[in-house]
């Protein structure tokens, strides 16, 4: 029998010596780079529409004419769904009064009118409607917006020796866009022409940071007007305040109305701050009192104001590319009682037609008042 030679060895040996000689690899670790977490969300959707307000513009606003601080509202319209923020919710809400805000998503969002929202004169004093610049509300070509009255008594008419320019309640819109307003054919009593987006007789108006497109009231008409916001007999020397906001911006967003292709004033005073008008028409034809064989209007293309008892201030505002078929493409001033004064400061006005009649001297300017308009540090062309 064949053996293991006594110089090699045994297979258990072997095994043995192979068992104490190996050596075990340590394990090894390998690092990734570090990576950027995907994101679960979309980014909000971004806002369609120009910018609210005048980026140049640099004029002084008083204090009672800036934006109200919202953060404790009395109602918010929504639970932070777009579906829930509905016309309904919206006509509501507005009709309690009080602090309002909106609580609909992330996103902009396009709130579509059934009816018209209408405020409610003891739901003041104060009454804010704030849409933090992220709401749009749209009349759908077929409707005003929003509406306010003093001398309404579906309104209620507060107890005072007038409505007629009685001062409450306050209403500031604040951070809206009002788009497709149509006041035409709104004209059952006196001052109710106009204001396609907002109507606003007696009370205090104020609008901050807010935006008009594609806003109209009446195509023909001697004394009516505003497309986008009509005010009419505002309390003496209180006026309405428009600030940091912006109507029309382009050929397609501009309101048209027989006058007052954006604002129109009826024994109220305006002061406008650091906003752009741009784009507007006064589509009438005929003035006012309006000539024979036509139903009058045409007059103002950006801002319409006449009456007793008020002044105009426009202040770091760009009024460009407005027309008016008759006179004062950009402003048509007319102060029944020649008491009336117009003061431009910091202001650009260009490129503002009429094509009927305007002031020597005042490009796009038809003024009758107390004295020629004061213009300082602006440019009339």
């Amino acid at each position: 029998m064949w053996t293991v030679p006594a110089d090699q060895p045994a297979d258990e040996e072997v095994a043995a010596a192979a068992a104490t000689t190996s050596t075990t690899a340590a394990p090894t670790t390998t690092t990734q780079p570090p990576t950027t977490p995907v994101p679960t969300t979309a980014p909000p959707a971004p806002d369609p529409w120009p910018p609210a307000g005048n980026p140049d513009g640099a004029a002084a606003v008083p204090a009672e004419a800036q934006a109200v601080d919202t953060s404790r509202p009395d109602h918010v319209i929504g639970d932070g769904t777009p579906a829930s923020c509905t016309s309904a919710a919206v006509v509501a809400t507005i009709a309690q009064g009080g602090i309002i805000t909106f609580d609909c998503g992330r996103d902009p969002i396009t709130i579509t009118l059934e009816e018209t929202a209408r405020i409610r004169n003891d739901t003041g004093p104060e009454i804010v409607i704030d849409g933090g610049g992220k709401v749009t509300l749209s009349g759908a070509g077929e409707r005003r917006i929003l509406y306010m009255n003093t001398c309404d008594e579906a309104q209620v008419i507060l107890p005072s020796e007038s409505c007629w320019g009685d001062d409450l309640p306050h209403l500031t819109v604040q951070g809206l866009t009002f788009v497709d307003g149509n006041s035409t054919g709104d004209t059952f009593e006196v001052g109710n022409g106009g204001g396609g987006a907002i109507f606003a007789l007696g009370g205090r108006l104020k609008v901050v940071g807010s935006r008009f497109f594609r806003n109209r009231c009446d195509p023909t008409g001697p004394d009516l007007g505003g497309a986008a916001i009509r005010v009419v007999a505002e309390p003496e020397g209180m006026p309405a305040y428009v600030v940091d906001s912006t109507f029309g911006g382009s050929d397609e967003l501009g309101g048209s109305c027989t006058n007052g292709g954006a604002i129109s004033g009826l024994h109220a005073s305006l002061a406008v701050y650091n906003s752009v008008i741009s784009h507007n028409s006064a589509i009438g034809t005929g003035a006012n009192p309006a000539r024979p064989g036509t139903e009058g209007g045409g007059s103002g293309g950006a801002i319409y104001t006449d009456g007793n008892n008020f002044t105009v201030q426009v202040a770091g505002t760009v009024i460009e590319d407005n027309h008016a078929n008759e006179g004062g493409g950009a402003i048509f001033f007319v102060s029944n009682d020649r008491t009336g004064t117009l003061r431009i400061e910091s202001s650009t006005f260009q490129g503002n037609p009429s094509d009927g009649f305007e002031t020597a001297g005042f490009p796009g300017i038809f003024f009758l008042g107390a004295h020629d308009p004061e213009v300082v540090a602006s440019s009339l062309a």
